[in-house]
């Protein structure tokens, strides 16, 4: 078995690594630390919550030197991942004297400023507000001997490109450089062979979108039907806290104030809320003071909580690979771990072509709650019964399928008056089994 002392790092590091209870290496660390140690550059490729922060941040710490300006950058793309960056970077070198400051967009520059002024070692950033500090003066990037660009296929998907290759060629040319991403498009690739000099490349599970362990379900229900169901499925999960997404800052708040009125712990992060406020809603979670994260995927990257037993789809996510990033918050560290999509009748065609990326067979909750449905016929004049379809705990009947604009148009009715149905009532047809 490969441990942490065989790689050759120094003392205070391993002191951190003990700290936290890490023993063994991932995949990933196993793979991509001794090459960095080395000098060479990487490029990694594994999913989230597979410890490829450790896997550069390890490294980076190896080589820096205290009290010698700026010499490690990691570029980000969402301040959430930025501060979950930093904070590893912490509980690593928290015996090196390796001293790190968080630089994004949404912080008052003043408080950045402040603590860049203290002297650090390594800049975690956001690209935007990075290049703010560079042209104000306050980051100059002349002494980087480490940097890495951290879920980059994001910061590409985010229009961020320009900005990273504008930092990038104003760094030395000889400095060690990583580049990770859950996933690799052409884009990145040809950004890793105009800046990464002979890289080796660590494409593990390049074609596994499955996650591993995670068991995934699903349950096609009217849109009306799932605070029900989400409270039920919530109360059963023992094991861990739950994070539910949701596509669009109103079902947030929505769903969060339906939790709330049924005596919930919960928090709540979307984007109109103000860095002070998300960060507070992180940190309540993260220290398990809130037992439940209302989130819109703003989130889905860049949380990283051990006791996540359980996400929920509140609404299904409009891109295959949100999906795949969502559920991933739990099972984290190789742990297990529960993702359930709530599927309406308008987001069944979305949930297909999600569903056929899939790898691992998907638990269906409507055979295993024995509920049959009739999704309506868009092709047909609606009539009220055919509209609001049809639910009853009997004889099994295979489930419809519908191109998913079918009941567009019903269901933002039902959203419109959902909080006037969501009193706390439960059908007694709808009971949940154990393992769920």
């Amino acid at each position: 078995m490969t441990t942490f002392n065989q790689f050759g790092i120094k003392e205070s590091i391993l002191n951190g690594l003990k700290d936290m209870g890490f023993l063994k290496p991932f995949p990933i660390q196993e793979a991509a630390i001794p090459v960095l140690l080395s000098g060479r550059d990487v490029v990694g490729q594994a999913h989230t919550g597979t410890g490829k922060t450790a896997a550069f941040a390890i490294s980076m710490l190896q080589h820096i030197i205290p009290k010698k300006g700026i010499q490690g950058l990691v570029m980000a793309p969402t301040r959430e991942l930025a501060l979950q960056i930093t904070g590893e970077f912490k509980k690593f070198g928290k015996y090196t004297g390796i001293r790190t400051a968080t630089i994004y967009g949404g912080q008052g520059m003043g408080t950045q400023l402040a603590a860049l002024a203290k002297g650090v070692e390594i800049v975690v950033a956001t690209p935007g507000r990075l290049i703010d500090h560079v042209k104000r003066g306050s980051i100059k990037l002349n002494d980087i001997s480490h940097l890495v660009l951290d879920e980059a296929d994001t910061m590409l998907d985010m229009g961020f490109i320009e900005d990273i290759q504008f930092i990038l060629d104003l760094t030395p040319d000889k400095k060690v450089m990583s580049l990770f991403s859950a996933t690799m498009p052409s884009a990145i690739l040809r950004l890793s062979e105009d800046y990464l000099r002979n890289p080796k490349h660590f494409l593990l599970d390049a074609d596994d979108l499955s996650v591993e362990g995670i068991e995934q379900a699903f349950l096609i229900i009217r849109d009306r039907e799932k605070m029900t169901f989400l409270v039920d499925f919530i109360n059963e999960n023992k094991a861990g806290q739950t994070i539910v997404f949701c596509s669009t800052k109103h079902r947030t708040r929505d769903v969060a104030r339906m939790l709330l009125h049924k005596t919930f712990n919960i928090v709540a992060i979307e984007g109109d809320m103000s860095q002070h406020q998300r960060e507070m809603s992180m940190s309540k979670f993260r220290t398990g003071k809130a037992e439940i994260l209302v989130a819109t995927d703003v989130a889905s990257r860049g949380i990283d909580v051990p006791q996540v037993a359980l996400v929920v789809n509140y609404d299904v996510p409009n891109q295959e690979l949100l999906y795949f990033h969502r559920i991933g918050r739990t099972a984290r560290a190789g742990g297990t771990g529960k993702a359930i999509t709530l599927v309406s009748y308008s987001s069944i065609g979305d949930f297909n072509i999600i569903k056929r990326q899939i790898k691992t067979e998907m638990v269906d909750l409507n055979k295993e709650m024995n509920i049959t449905i009739k999704i309506p016929d868009p092709l047909k004049r609606e009539t009220p019964s055919r509209r609001h379809g049809v639910f009853s705990k009997g004889p099994r009947k295979q489930i419809g399928h519908s191109s998913g604009r079918g009941d567009a148009r019903d269901e933002r009715s039902e959203r419109r008056v959902e909080k006037k149905r969501f009193r706390g009532k439960r059908s007694s047809n709808y009971g949940l089994r154990s393992r769920w």
